[in-house]
This record gives structure tokens, sequence and C-alpha cells, in this order.
């Protein structure tokens, strides 16, 4: 049975805002008192939120689709629709949350951090806030809006400060078991350690966290073993310890051959890693970052004679060396302050340069609303675009979207009301600079899912031509013709007259009528 999950994707689908009521009240006497439909409730949307308690992602692994509540639909006598509730869900601390594209989206490594996956729809206005003193009576109201629908990767990777790095066997999860209280799974078998295992380490120099990353083989960075499952958990530490198995029964092995070993999976890893670590640039390369070597199992025979012989190479590398003993102690203390140091300088380093506190934590971000056009921006834009072989025009735009998605197109004053929106923002405007005319393409949002129809740019703003309440006249009753009308209305006058004046002279010349002013 699956008990820890580090790698899910995750389909979230915010709440859908609720519908505008369109209600007329009635009271004694007053059998039309003024319109009363209340707004629709904004759907719930979708927020992902650091929990300590929380250290897997095994709940999406059961249930990846998840679903907001939508939001209630208005009614009359005023009253708005309830708010669907927003849906939080815990993941733990060092999240990663990226499209499938493998666009980073947000990096939720510090216990408060959250992150909006998908926002609630907005909830239509009834026809009470949609009054004018020119639309008095409006027989429609708004739509609610479709909550937004997205697919996001969640990967776990540990936020540790030291990684254990190692063969099957070499003694990491003995390790973490003798310098903290963590009782991970010993056993004298190869990939005993499944899942990596955190620890915290008291120090009087700097308390810090040890992750136990399930062992490494050659060509885990292309997959095998455990591979790229878990080698995500050392991103984010400062120091990588390599242990090193001074016990190990293969002859072909030896504590130089392991190490360049894991240094070469290491390298083929980091190819990958540097070209983009969104979230943690204060870091430096994967490569460049703090090593350490930890010979282990000096108490067992010919341990640590091998460790007398392989000093001396091994000093050349230019990284510290520890001599302990997981089983007897022995050497741990030196180990613990050593690897506290060297934590306590990484983080003074941080602080130094102001990219983190004293304690090691990203700079929290500051969020900002998002700024408004400026002065004279428009909020859309309009593009010419090939549609069907022929040319059209797609407007795009988060405002007119919206006004789109609310119109219900089954009532023509909705419609209407639609129209003087677009007019009075200047879409029409800019769609007559742009070089359409009568009778062209239009779609507003995406080519796939908007809405397209053929403009007419006679539906002029103003709801003084409304007509029935319902309805609107200017969608059946167009005011100006066209110009091609125009142009067939004038020649069929022309050659009415003409017909007219060849009748006359066939009158006068027939005898039926003289002029009176001919003698």
């Amino acid at each position: 049975m699956v008990s820890f999950v580090d790698y899910v994707k995750l389909f979230a689908q915010a709440g859908d805002g609720g519908n505008g009521c369109a209600s007329i009240r009635r009271e004694k006497f007053k059998p039309l008192a003024g319109p009363d439909g209340g707004a629709g409730g904004h759907g719930g949307s979708i927020i992902l939120r650091v929990d300590p308690q929380v250290t897997t992602l095994l709940e999406f692994h059961h249930r990846p689709h998840v679903r907001a509540e939508n939001g209630a639909a208005g009614a009359g006598d005023y009253r708005d629709g309830r708010r669907g509730e927003d849906l939080v869900l815990s993941v733990p601390q060092g999240t990663v949350v990226t499209r499938e594209n493998g666009e980073f989206l947000a990096d939720l490594n510090s216990p408060d951090a959250e992150f909006l996956v998908a926002r609630g729809g907005v909830g239509g206005l009834g026809n009470f806030g949609l009054a004018s003193s020119k639309r008095k009576a409006p027989g429609f109201a708004l739509l609610g809006e479709p909550g937004e629908e997205h697919t996001v990767i969640l990967e776990l990777k540990s936020v540790a400060d030291v990684a254990l790095v190692g063969f099957p066997s070499a003694g990491k999860s003995s390790l973490v078991a003798a310098l903290s209280a963590a009782r991970p799974k010993i056993a004298d078998y190869p990939f005993t350690t499944l899942v990596p295992n955190l620890a915290v380490v008291d120090n009087p120099v700097a308390r810090f966290t040890l992750a136990d990353v399930p062992g490494l083989i050659p060509g885990a960075a292309e997959g095998k073993g455990l591979g790229l499952d878990f080698l995500r958990h050392i991103e984010r530490c400062s120091v990588i310890a390599h242990v090193v198995d001074l016990a190990a029964w293969e002859p072909q092995r030896d504590p130089i051959s392991d190490i360049r070993a894991l240094e070469k999976e290491l390298a083929a890893y980091a190819a990958d890693l540097d070209r983009y670590r969104p979230g943690r640039s204060f870091l430096p390369p994967l490569m460049e970052r703090t090593r350490v070597i930890i010979l282990n199992k000096i108490d067992v025979p010919d341990g640590r004679e091998m460790a007398e012989v392989m000093r001396g190479e091994l000093s050349r590398l230019g990284w510290p060396i520890f001599e302990v003993s997981a089983a007897t102690h022995e050497g741990l203390k030196d180990l613990t302050f050593g690897l506290a140091n060297l934590v306590k300088d990484f983080r003074n380093s941080l602080t130094e340069s102001g990219t983190a506190s004293g304690s090691g934590a990203i700079e929290r971000p500051v969020l900002r609303p998002t700024p408004k056009p400026a002065r004279g921006e428009k909020p859309y834009t309009v593009i010419p675009i090939q549609i069907e072989g022929g040319t059209g025009y797609e407007v795009r735009g988060e405002q007119v979207e919206r006004w789109v998605k609310q119109t219900d197109f089954t009532n023509d004053e909705a419609v209407g009301y639609l129209a003087d929106r677009l007019a009075n923002a200047g879409v029409e405007d800019d769609l007559l600079k742009a070089g359409a005319s009568a009778g062209d393409t239009v779609v507003i949002g995406d080519l796939e899912t908007g809405v397209i129809f053929d403009w007419e740019p006679t539906l002029q703003a103003g709801a003084e031509l409304l007509g029935a309440r319902g309805t609107d006249s200017r969608l059946y009753e167009p005011t100006r013709r066209s110009n091609q009308q125009r142009r067939i209305d004038y020649h069929a006058w022309m050659d009415a007259k003409q017909r007219a004046r060849e009748e006359l002279a066939a009158e006068k010349e027939s005898g039926i009528w003289d002029d009176p002013g001919h003698e």
C-alpha cells in the first residue's frame, strides 16, 4: 500500500458563480413596483496552503480531482445568493506547483505559504443591480461566470539543510537514527529506505534538518533504481554529505570510486536542475554546493585500516572528512558540530547578501494587486485573424470576455445590453479602426471557446431604443442601410423615374392629354 507520495497531477475546478435573478416586486396597489432581483454569489476558489502536520501528497494520489462549491443563485426581494466556500487543500512544506508544460507557478517553502490554484467565478448581477435611469425595469439578469479550471503538477521537495547521499546499505538511516530522535527503518539488505526521512538535529552551534535520501546507484539520473523519484529531495539542501561504506563487500568498490560514481549522477541530474530553479535562485548551482565525506562503519574489521589508506587520496578533493561509526557513535560529536558550522556559515552568507533571514528561510514575498490599465490604455485588444479562410477579428480582454460569459443569449434585451457595453467601452470604434466592416466575422474570446458572430455596427448604444421588456428592437429593425443596399435602392429609384418619364411621353404622343400651355 502506498504510504508516501511526492509527485501528483491535480485537476482543480473552481466553483461557478451563481446566476442573477430577474424579478419584479409586487405590492398592494403596485403590481409593478420595480425590479428586486438579487445577485448570484461568487463561486468558491481552490487554495493550496502549507500545513506543518502534512508530510506527503498521498491525499491527492487517491483524490486527484477536486472541485470547489458553486455560488447560489440570486432571488427576488433583493436576496443575494450565498457565496461558495473556498476549498483549502493542505500540502507539506516544500511543495512546488507547476503547469503540465513545466511553467513554474509557486514554491510553497515557508510554513504559512499559500497559492491560489483556481479562482471562483463571479456571480451575475440581478435586474435590481442593472436598473438605471434609462433602463428602469430590466427584463434580464447576468449569468454567473464559470470558475477557472486548471491542471497542475504538485511536486514535494524536502526542505533540508544537509542531504545524506550514498550507495544502498551505506548506513544513512543508521546515521539519522544516531544523530536525531527519528527512527527510520534499518535492515541488512539494499534499498531498505524507500521514502526520504527527515530529522532535526539539535546542536549548540545551529539547529538543522537532515534528509536521508534513498540509495543511489549508477544510472539514477536516467531513472534506474529509485532514480529521479528521490533525487529531487536534494535540490534545496545547502550541504551534500557523501556517506561511504567502509565495509562494502564488492571487490570493485572503494571510497573514491563510490564518490566519483555519485558525483557523476549528481552532475547529470544538475544539468537540467540548474537551468530552471524558480524560487531558489539564492542557492548556488548543485555542483558548487558544500560537500563533506562521511566514512561510516570504522568499527567493522578492516574498516579503520581502509579509512587510513584512503585518507590521503580523499583529502585531495578538498572536502572535510569525518570518520564515524553509527553503531558505536564514535566520531558523531565531531560530525554534528562540523555539519552545524557549515550550515551556519551558509545561513550567514545569505543574511549578509540580504537574501534570507538568519534562520535560512526565504524572504516573504510581497503580494500586490494587478495594476489597472494606464489612462488611455484599452483593457482589451483587437487583432485581425484568419477564420475559415476569411478575414476576421479577435477581441481579447478579461473584462469583455467576462461580459460575454455572463450574457444570456436567449434574452434579446440581454444581448442588446451586451452591445451597449461593448460600444461604450470602444470596441466598435476599434473594430472600425482595424478595418472591420458590416458582416465581418468577430470572435470575443478564444477562437475555440469564444462567441463568434457577424458584426453589425448599426447596434448603437442607447437604452432609449429598447422595446418591450425582454426584447431589443435594434436586433430586428436596423436603422442604417449598408452601402450596397444604398446603391441598389438608388439604381431602382433612377430606373423608376426613367420609366415614369417614358410613360408620360407615350401618353402625350397618343393624344390622351395635351400641354395646357400650348396654343
